[in-house]
């Protein structure tokens, strides 16, 4: 008679993952969490480097907490165009167009005609020219068919041409005390910009993570026909992104024009690469389908800081434009390297499965 042994169990190694088992800091829930880390990581190394190199300035508390209000009311109206951009990008789209919408719906709501409907009127005026104008692009881009780069490029050709129309070449002059006082006034302390910066990123936060607007988002972004096949209308959506966009320019040119007391057709010069960078920076994807509206206004926080390091240190534009490159280079590599190395890993693991 045979005596058959039964084969003892094979215990599991509880600090060994099982094949194909990813770790804690390898699931997709929290690479937005090492991200965001990572930019708080570089705010800190910045602040660390203004105190190294301006000592005298840092030993004065009230003029750190003067400096960092600065830093905020910087980042307050590119950080309102950024959260428009990163719904977008996500979306997989682009907006080239965001600078010239600021001028426009600023030079808009501060001719003479309008500025007789009082504060109210320019508020309103400057977000319909914001969402007119998103809506075009929109349209242009989902029932037109033309490529997201192009459209939004022509319109930033044309709406600075008619800003410039509009306005004769000229600034044209807030009077408006409601509206100036917006940049000027504060409460408890903080300034309203502030205010309406944190509004504006709530709001967004939410919209895109709690919402089907969202999830639709994502999933426009991630694989359009996946999208249309899952019942979603492309189209339509679309062109609610750019609605979008260019509400949040409306508020931006509003922030603006209050800031300078006044509005012009070369104002927010640019804004369209500023937005784009910080939401890179952020972790947002160029191809479309992910992104983050914290990590976006971190990517505005550190671009900010870096205006201020180097304004303190009397440092030139020229060479603050060439580290803002380098950086975005430098995160977009880091994206490739992320993607590839995620895809590397479901191979290898997909051939563990299978075998």
């Amino acid at each position: 008679m045979t005596a058959q042994t039964a084969a003892a169990p094979v215990k599991k190694d509880p600090e060994k993952p099982a094949a194909g088992e990813r770790r804690w800091w390898q699931l997709d829930s929290t690479e937005g969490l090492w991200r965001n880390l990572a930019l708080v990581a570089v705010l800190a190394i910045l602040i660390i480097t203004g105190i190294i190199t301006k000592p005298e300035l840092y030993s004065d508390g009230t003029w750190v907490r003067n400096n960092i209000f600065t830093i905020l009311e910087l980042a307050s109206v590119i950080g309102v165009v950024t959260v428009g951009m990163t719904f977008v990008i996500i979306g997989g789209g682009i907006d080239l167009s965001v600078g010239a919408i600021i001028a426009l719906a600023g030079v808009w709501s501060t001719t003479l005609a309008t500025q007789d409907y009082g504060a109210g009127g320019m508020i309103f005026c400057a977000l319909a020219v914001g969402i007119g104008v998103g809506v075009v692009n929109g349209i242009l881009i989902s029932y037109g068919r033309l490529v997201a780069f192009i459209a939004t490029l022509a319109m930033l050709v044309a709406a600075r041409g008619l800003a410039a129309q509009i306005s004769g070449k000229q600034t044209q002059v807030s009077t408006s005390d409601f509206i100036n006082g917006i940049a000027a006034n504060d409460f408890l302390g903080v300034p309203v910009l502030v205010y309406i910066l944190a509004a504006v990123v709530a709001a967004g936060w939410v919209l895109l993570n709690r919402t089907t607007f969202g999830r639709r988002t994502v999933a426009v972004g991630g694989n359009v026909e996946a999208a249309r096949l899952a019942g979603i209308n492309v189209k339509r959506h679309t062109l609610l992104l750019y609605a979008l966009s260019g509400l949040c320019c409306g508020i931006a040119a509003v922030m603006l024009t209050s800031q300078a007391n006044s509005a012009q057709a070369a104002m927010a010069n640019l804004y369209e690469l500023d937005a784009i960078a910080a939401a890179i920076i952020g972790g947002t994807l160029l191809s479309g389908g992910r992104g983050t509206i914290i990590g976006s206004l971190l990517g505005v926080l550190v671009f900010s800081t870096i205006t201020n390091l180097f304004a303190i240190n009397n440092l030139s534009t020229e060479v603050q434009n060439m580290v803002k490159g380098g950086i975005i280079v430098l995160a977009v590599l880091i994206q490739q390297i992320q993607f590839k190395a995620v895809t590397q890993f479901f191979a290898k693991n997909s051939k563990i499965t299978t075998s």
